[in-house]
């Protein structure tokens, strides 16, 4: 996330290529952030998610101040949880 107005793209509404692009444009630029907030998800009757209000703050880390290392994908199974990593 940029300090200033600057938008790079790409941009949402994201579809699976785009999305894996922003990530990797962000981890190529070395910026890292750790993300707090709190999220509440309202879901339609017919079951997908209708309504997201989202209060969320970005702290800039350094890279090694990250907590997940892993590549791509679903975190391995012999990685710490949540509550061993102190989150």
């Amino acid at each position: 996330m940029s300090t200033n107005a600057e938008v790079r793209p790409p941009i949402p509404p994201f579809t699976l290529e785009s999305a894996i692009e922003k990530v990797r444009l962000a981890e190529d630029a070395g910026n890292w952030f750790r993300s707090y907030g709190n999220e509440d998800w309202e879901f339609g009757p017919d079951g997908p998610m209708h309504h997201r209000y989202a209060c969320i703050n970005d702290v800039p880390i350094k890279a090694s101040d990250r907590k997940f290392h892993s590549p791509l994908g679903r975190r391995p199974d012999d990685h710490p949880g949540l509550s061993e990593l102190g989150l």
